[in-house]
């Protein structure tokens, strides 16, 4: 691994865990760009409605992830004809593709140790 590998693997390591919503942001646009009240709304579908972030809680999120190299603003628009001009769109960056790769896997190992402690705790009672 080169030294700059190694150095971008500590930057993802020491964003994780991620806040919930700054994860299903990345999530989300991992398809693409989205705008704000997009995300919000597939956001929503996703997770069953569990997740709805308030226009205020999104953009504090989007303003960090930017400000941490995970998401930048989009120059790319839809025709004018079919979209509001005041609508910002933002997209994954590639270490913001990383981190939220880095932390799907943290998620996936988790859940397997959690698995495998509660097959192994089944008859177990505790008080």
């Amino acid at each position: 691994m080169t030294k700059a590998n190694s150095d971008r693997s500590e930057e993802v390591a020491a964003l994780l865990p991620l806040k919930p919503q700054d994860y299903h942001i990345l999530f989300v646009l991992l398809d693409g760009e989205r705008h704000g009240y997009g995300m919000v709304k597939q956001i929503e579908r996703e997770t069953g409605g569990v997740i709805r972030l308030e226009a205020g809680n999104l953009y504090r999120s989007v303003r960090r992830l930017i400000k941490q190299g995970l998401i930048v603003e989009s120059d790319r628009r839809p025709a004018p004809e079919s979209d509001d001009e005041r609508r910002r769109y933002y997209a994954v960056t590639e270490f913001g593709r990383q981190v939220v790769a880095a932390e799907t896997e943290r998620m996936r190992k988790l859940v397997a140790a959690a698995r495998a402690r509660l097959a192994t705790s089944s008859g177990k009672l505790t008080r």
